[in-house]
C-alpha cells in the first residue's frame, strides 16, 4: 500500500517568529510522515519572507529539505493564502494525498498530525478532520462549531438565559467535546483536508478576506457528502487571533462585516441574510436593554450594533444602485427608439 503524503501549509503575516516556532513544532509532528511543509508569506512587506527564510536555512539538513519558503506576492486574506500552498503542491510536483492546515500562532504535539491523518485514512467517507485546541496555559478552546442560522444570530446576541436554553440546538459553539465526534465545522487552526474533496469542492473561495471561510469550505463539503471530524486526541496548543488582532479590537474590522454576510447569502440567499441580520440586531437590542438594566458594561468592539445596522444599509443600497444603473441600460435602447 503506498504510503500517503501530507502537505502541512502555514500562512504567515508579519508574525515572522511566532511562525518560526508553529514550524518547528511541525517539523517535530511530521516526522515519520511523508510530504513536506510549505510556509506561505501573504505579502508582509515587513521583512517576514527573508527572516523566515534564513531560519529556515539554519535548520539541519533533514529539516531544512522539507520546508519550503513561499512569498504569495498579495495579501488576498486567509483563503487566498491557504490556496497559494495548496495550487504550489509538494516541492516535487506531485499532489498530496492530504493538506494540513496550521496557523501561524499554533503549536501541534508531537502525535497530532499522525492522529488526524491515521483517522481520515481509517475512515474514508470523512473530509475533514481537526484537532482538539486548548490555550498555551492548557486551557480548551471553542474549536468545533455548528453552522450559523437565524436562530444562533439572534441566541447570539442576545445572550439571555431563557433565549439561550430555548435554542441551545443552534448554538454556533458546540460545549466542548469530550471524544471524537462529528462535528459542523472546525475553526482553521488545525485542520487536515483530503485533497480528494478540494478536486471535488474547490479550494477556498477567496471572497472571503478573513473569517468564515473555513466555515463555508466545511458547508460546501458537507452539502457534497463529506463530513467534518473533530479528533479529541490530536491536541495543538494555540494562542488564537495571533495574527488578526480581533480579540483587542475596539471597532469590529469591515473585513468581518463583509465575511459574515457574503456566508448568508452564498449559503442560504439573500432575504436568509437579511432576516439573519435583523435577528442579530433584534438580539443585541435585548442584550444591551439587559445590560443597561443590571448596569453591566457593553462587552465586545464599541458601536458593533450600529456597525452592523450601517454596513447591512451600505449592501441594501448600493443593490439598489447596481440594479437601478443595470435597469437604465436594458432599456436605453427603447429611449433611443421613441426619439427617432
Amino acid at each position: 500500500m503506498r504510503e500517503p503524503t501530507v502537505l502541512t501549509i502555514i500562512l504567515n503575516y508579519k508574525t515572522p517568529q511566532m511562525t518560526v516556532r508553529s514550524l518547528k513544532a511541525a517539523l517535530l509532528a511530521m516526522n515519520g510522515i511523508k510530504g513536506a511543509i510549505s510556509v506561505v508569506d501573504n505579502d508582509s512587506q515587513d521583512g517576514s519572507y527573508e527572516e523566515i527564510s534564513q531560519a529556515v536555512q539554519a535548520f539541519d539538513a533533514p529539516e531544512k529539505n522539507r520546508v519550503r519558503v513561499i512569498q504569495s506576492g498579495h495579501n488576498g486574506g486567509f483563503g487566498a493564502g491557504n490556496n497559494v500552498g495548496i495550487r504550489a503542491r509538494l516541492p516535487n510536483g506531485d499532489v498530496p494525498d492530504y493538506i494540513y492546515i496550521l496557523n501561524p500562532d499554533a503549536f501541534p504535539e508531537k502525535d497530532a498530525i499522525k492522529l488526524l491523518l491515521a483517522y481520515l485514512q481509517g475512515n474514508s467517507s470523512v473530509g475533514f478532520a481537526g484537532s482538539h485546541t486548548r490555550s498555551l496555559d492548557g486551557t480548551p478552546h471553542y474549536s468545533a462549531f455548528r453552522f450559523p442560522t437565524i436562530q444562533s444570530e439572534f441566541e447570539g446576541a442576545a445572550q439571555f438565559g431563557p433565549i439561550s436554553r430555548l435554542l441551545k440546538n443552534y448554538t454556533v459553539p458546540l460545549p466542548i467535546p469530550d471524544q471524537t465526534c462529528k462535528v459542523d465545522w472546525l475553526a482553521g487552526a488545525s485542520m487536515m483536508i483530503r485533497h480528494t474533496v478540494i478536486d471535488e469542492i474547490g479550494l477556498f473561495d477567496e471572497t472571503f478576506f478573513l473569517y468564515f471561510e473555513e466555515t463555508e469550505l466545511c458547508h460546501r463539503a458537507k452539502l457534497a457528502g463529506w463530513p467534518t471530524v473533530y479528533v479529541y486526541e490530536s491536541e495543538v496548543a494555540h494562542i488564537g487571533s495571533g495574527s488578526t488582532g480581533l480579540k483587542t479590537c475596539t471597532r469590529i474590522p469591515t473585513y468581518w462585516l463583509n465575511s459574515r454576510l457574503y456566508y448568508f447569502v452564498k449559503t442560504h440567499g439573500r432575504a436568509y441574510a437579511a432576516i439573519a441580520t435583523l435577528a442579530h440586531l433584534s438580539g443585541g437590542v435585548i442584550r444591551q436593554v439587559r445590560n443597561t438594566i443590571q448596569m453591566k458594561p457593553i462587552a465586545g468592539p464599541s458601536y458593533f450594533l450600529r456597525d452592523l445596522a450601517m454596513h447591512s444599509m451600505r449592501v441594501v443600497l448600493n443593490a439598489m444602485r447596481i440594479n437601478r444603473s443595470k435597469t437604465l441600460t436594458d432599456t436605453s435602447h427603447l429611449t433611443r427608439q421613441d426619439t427617432k
